[in-house]
């Protein structure tokens, strides 16, 4: 699976749209879109990290999610 399909089914994993993952994530949001057009590409270590993190902490995700924790990180 190219770089890509790997970052848009990773993100959509989470349920998660766009702007938020990049929020959880600590990417740019224009990094983010590059790489989900296909205009860049995240480097392997990257994807690596991001598919460990969220496979680790999945729960901890959509509990960030549920408790709206993600907005609010931003205002604080």
């Amino acid at each position: 699976m190219d770089c890509k399909n790997r970052m848009i089914k990773l993100r959509e994993s989470t349920g998660l749209n766009r702007k938020d993952f990049c929020k959880l994530v600590h990417i740019p949001y224009r990094t983010m879109t590059e790489w989900e057009l296909g205009n860049r590409h995240a480097p392997d270590y990257v994807l690596f990290l991001l598919e460990y993190y969220i496979r680790k902490e999945g729960l901890a995700v959509k509990e960030m999610i549920e408790g709206g924790r993600i907005v609010e990180e931003e205002t604080t």
